[in-house]
């Protein structure tokens, strides 16, 4: 049950409880800490799983209020400002690494769910939202096609240091956008985000042909 759901059934809940006197506002503070402790008594630890899961941080918590609400021109650039100075930019300046290997992460979707491994393979599961290669019959249309990523927008270092942020932490770029933040929270290891990058930026990947 999806944040926006609890809170509706809250709402639900407290107009009852008040003889349906007024409305309140899904954003109202007080009915939010009721929609969280709904979710936090709904759900238990299972595995990796755990309920900490449920805490937001400062991003999420604002892209919930607006969810479902246009999002303010200060409050899009304050997500994007934040999140820009949050990515961990690699040490040593490499940005590109094995596509190939960066191609089994994209297909790959195990990883963060509480039936998971926590020490076995973790995916992208990209074509969940992106079309990549031509030759992929099959992908998610959530997200724009990925294909000839590096081709339209040119092979530079530009292009590549993009790629790493967009990976990294994608509300650096589109606040409140739906891709997963694969750097910022730990999906991805360094070496991954450095093997998906070079999926999307390298001359010989199927994504550039």
């Amino acid at each position: 049950m999806n944040r926006q759901m609890v809170i509706g059934l809250a709402s639900a809940a407290a107009l009852v409880a008040a003889g349906c006197a007024a409305v309140q506002s899904p954003t109202d503070p007080a009915l939010e800490a009721k929609a969280v402790e709904m979710m936090k008594v709904s759900f238990k630890d299972k595995g990796q799983a755990k309920l900490a899961r449920l805490n937001q941080d400062e991003t999420q918590a604002l892209c919930s209020v607006y969810t479902g609400h246009e999002l303010p021109k200060d409050v899009s650039a304050k997500i994007e400002k934040t999140n820009m100075a949050s990515i961990k930019w690699p040490a040593d300046g490499k940005l590109v690494g094995d596509w190939k290997q960066g191609e089994r992460i994209a297909q790959e979707g195990r990883g963060m769910q509480y039936s998971d491994e926590p020490t076995g393979p973790v995916g992208a599961n990209c074509y969940a939202c992106h079309q990549l290669s031509k030759q992929e019959v099959s992908f998610g249309t959530m997200g724009p096609s990925l294909y000839n990523f590096a081709k339209i927008r040119g092979f530079t270092d530009e292009t590549r240091r993009y790629a790493w942020g967009k990976v990294w932490n994608a509300q650096a770029y589109s606040a409140c956008t739906n891709m997963p933040r694969f750097g910022h929270n730990g999906i991805l290891t360094e070496q991954q985000v450095r093997d998906v990058v070079a999926l999307l930026v390298d001359p010989a990947s199927p994504v550039n042909q």
